[in-house]
């Protein structure tokens, strides 16, 4: 495969003249600086242990369980609150995009989660706008202009819990403090700790910990949240929080991560697109693990299922909610025929979670909310438990038997990668391509299946439509993509400067895959 250029790393950059008197809240800096101090290093402490347990894992040193401890034997119970009992259904999308975040609250949904995390491209000007849209909406006091009827549209009074997902341990802030680089999650959660109001909020503050990958991380967390609370003169355990568990490693530490965080903890969410990609990353070295096509992997599969069956029984036994995944097709109100198999698809998707006492689920669009909150019991489910053929199941069952593994998969994939990163160049960290809302985590997805196919092809068999065995050699994967680019490009307008876009973009994400960059950047 020829050489392109790298990507970028995980860094967001603010502007170079950015003077923290002017541009950032008044007294913010000061708020920040003893946090950063406290924080970053560990931060940074934390990811370099990840790229270890990475690189054991490719060595076969894998991801297992813990011993037992207190966290695992103990009887200790997380005091879940009054107002997050009915989180049947989280409405997740873009903060910087206000409209969307206007409907989703006024969707109905039992929950909201505004992201600043894999659906919002990590640049500052789109971090920023996501802010200060979560502190209008934290303050009821967001609106969006509806062109079409010509009115201003604002935020119903409604019960809907409203949770802010800042970005992960693994992204970092450059610029604000400078010649220094700090946890990007850290300073999301102070830009928002530091603006709301407690006397204005419906429920206290609430956070979505995305990307974790251990228990000791949730460590970080705690302490996080306990120094802001101690900062800004609240309650220690003001500050509550949901996790998603879409690593492998973290996985088998479910338990524990909760425990490390049990003030503050309300429940654990499956983020199983995120996990599909960690999963692939820690087995990237064995061929049993090559995937099959993305679309033909049923949604039981064996390592979901078994995941998504733990999970309940672990969050129920310490009184917290568990929470589904995100169904990818998207419906339209300009197709009737995706329409209704999407909303079919999201029906049979969300019984099926139910069916794992699952509590709710996620979902991106106002007209999926009702189906998937009437697929989950009220309010919860949390005194319901099944029989557990296995307290410690096989995490890692392959994927024998199901799905195929094709070159028009991986046709797709391709196309998928460069359509999704043109997209992240224009300002969207998530695009609706083909009827899927795709997002990073499915662009990580297809970009580990890609160096998958290439890393096993003597391996692993892979045909074509006519079922001939095709090679996934570097320069096969280099023609993919000159084709995909080409059928792109040659659709746009004569002078379209789409044209230049889906071309770095492409450039971009080949790089990504030669270089080995699967990271969530």
């Amino acid at each position: 495969m020829k050489t392109v250029i790298s990507a970028d790393p995980p860094v967001n950059q603010a502007p170079p003249e950015l003077d923290p008197a002017r541009d950032l809240p008044r007294g913010f800096y000061e708020f920040l600086i003893p946090l950063h101090r406290a924080f970053s290093p560990r931060q940074q402490e934390l990811a370099a242990r990840r790229r270890s347990v990475l690189e054991a894992a490719h060595q076969g040193h894998l991801p297992d369980y813990r011993p037992a401890s207190e966290a695992t034997t103990g009887s200790w119970k997380v005091s879940l609150p009054g107002w997050c009992q009915d989180q049947r259904n989280q409405m997740t999308g873009p903060a910087d995009d206000a409209e969307l975040v206007v409907k989703m609250l006024n969707s109905g949904a039992p929950g909201v989660m505004l992201d600043l995390e894999d659906s919002v491209a990590n640049a500052w000007p789109n971090i920023t706008q996501a802010i200060r849209n979560i502190i209008a909406a934290l303050r009821g006091e967001l609106t969006y202009q509806d062109k079409k009827r010509n009115r201003e549209v604002a935020i119903n009074e409604s019960k809907t819990v409203l949770l802010t997902r800042p970005r992960g341990l693994h992204l970092e802030q450059a610029g604000v403090i400078k010649g220094e680089r700090m946890a990007a999650a850290l300073f999301d959660v102070a830009m928002v700790a530091y603006q709301v109001d407690p006397s204005r909020l419906k429920h206290p503050l609430s956070i979505y910990i995305a990307k974790s990958e251990s228990a000791d991380e949730a460590l970080w967390w705690r302490d996080v949240f306990q120094a802001v609370s101690s900062a800004r003169g609240w309650p220690q355990d003001y500050i509550k929080c949901m996790a998603l568990v879409e690593s492998h490693p973290l996985a088998y530490q479910m338990e524990e991560f909760a425990y490390n965080l049990r003030q503050h903890m309300m429940g654990l969410n499956l983020g199983r697109w995120d996990y599909m990609a960690s999963l692939i990353d820690f087995t990237l070295h064995d061929p049993a693990w090559v995937l099959p096509d993305r679309n033909t992997i049923p949604h039981d599969v064996a390592f979901f299922q078994n995941l998504r069956e733990v999970m309940p029984e672990v969050c129920h036994k310490r009184g917290m909610l568990a929470i589904g995944g995100m169904t990818a097709l998207y419906p339209s109100r300009d197709d009737a025929e995706l329409n209704a198999r999407a909303l079919k698809v999201l029906e049979q998707d969300k019984k099926n979670e139910a069916n794992s006492l699952m509590d709710g689920a996620w979902t991106g669009h106002p007209d999926q909310n009702q189906i998937a909150v009437d697929q989950f019991p009220f309010p919860n489910q949390i005194k319901t438990h099944k029989p557990m053929g296995e307290r410690y199941p096989n995490l890692r069952p392959q994927p024998t038997g199901v799905g195929r593994r094709t070159l028009s998969g991986t046709r797709a994939a391709v196309r998928t990668v460069i359509r999704y990163r043109n997209g992240v160049l224009n300002g969207k960290g998530a695009s609706l391509l083909d009827g899927y809302m795709e997002d990073l985590a499915t662009d990580r997805i297809y970009r580990l299946m890609i160096a998958q196919r290439i890393q096993h092809r003597d391996k692993v068999e892979l045909t074509d439509d006519n079922g001939k065995q095709v090679k996934h050699t570097p320069e096969l994967i280099t023609r993919l993509f000159d084709e995909e680019l080409e059928k792109l490009v040659t659709v746009l307008p004569a002078g379209d400067p789409q044209g230049s876009t889906f071309r770095q973009a492409r450039k971009i994400a080949e790089a990504m895959i030669v270089n080995g960059e699967v990271d969530p950047v």
